[in-house]
């Protein structure tokens, strides 16, 4: 069954469509949500946070209805969630920070401090855990958001471009802290990055104005690739990603055109 069911999920941003009519789920493991810029994967990931309301449509978390605010509740405590910008008290440290963010997620006041040192370490960050927050380095920073996102061992982590700002190292350690995590959680990854999706992620979801563009496995993406002609990249996953596009964009075009002439005529 999966942890995640989203079904015709419609986010609209004043005049703009975000997500149209967007069917999709997620089960167990680490999944990579690709796509360019504007492509609604922030929007995505914002509802599943239920940080952001729909437009229209359905989505249930761990079973639970997100659309009533009781069962939002009880989801937010089995969340964990990193947008791509967060705020912080730049004057707590990161051990106050991180035990803020558990005691928002109402975790258990005895639990609390051995999972902050919990979090932190995995992050690479024990040395630094009784720094203030604002002398750490942008890199540093986001592994303060990676920690508080896992503090509480979510079986829901939901992560907005996590690897920004960290350096070559840290990304592949966090690849393995992915790979982790995967294993006991739904993990959704939305990343520009796609060789972070192919080393970490058991599954890809490609979203493209609004729509699902593409499922499928890393090693089927890379497959599209190595047989697609004339697209660009460096690797076969990134050709694979510019040709899953181009064919997504290529089906949808005449639907979209007389959507588009439809209108004009009202």
């Amino acid at each position: 069954m999966p942890t995640i069911r989203v079904t015709d999920l419609h986010v609209r941003h004043r005049r703009t469509v975000a997500l149209d009519s967007l069917d999709v789920d997620f089960g167990p493991g680490v999944h990579g949500l690709l796509g360019p810029n504007g492509a609604g994967k922030t929007s995505l990931i914002r509802v599943l946070a239920t940080v952001a309301e729909p437009t229209g449509g359905r989505v249930e978390i761990l079973g639970e209805d997100t659309g009533e605010q009781r069962r939002r509740s009880a989801v937010r405590r089995q969340l964990g969630y990193l947008p791509q910008e967060f705020g912080y008290y730049p004057g707590f440290t990161v051990r106050e920070f991180v035990a803020y963010v558990a005691w928002l997620k109402d975790m258990p006041a005895a639990d609390t401090p051995a999972a902050v040192e919990r979090a932190v370490a995995r992050v690479g960050l024990a040395d630094r855990i009784d720094a203030k927050v604002k002398t750490l380095s942008g890199g540093m920073v986001r592994r303060v958001g990676i920690a508080q996102a896992i503090v509480n061992d979510p079986q829901v982590l939901l992560l907005d471009e996590p690897t920004a700002g960290l350096d070559p190292e840290q990304r592949m350690e966090f690849r393995e802290l992915l790979r982790e995590l995967g294993a006991s959680a739904t993990v959704i990854v939305s990343t520009h990055l796609v060789e972070d999706v192919a080393a970490a992620c058991t599954e890809v979801t490609l979203v493209d104005a609004g729509r699902v563009a593409y499922r499928g496995t890393p090693d089927s993406l890379a497959a599209l690739g190595e047989t697609a002609a004339g697209v660009i990249g460096d690797n076969p996953i990134e050709r694979g990603y510019t040709a899953a596009l181009r064919a997504h964009r290529d089906h949808e075009s005449p639907a979209r055109t007389a959507h588009t002439l439809e209108g004009t005529t009202r």
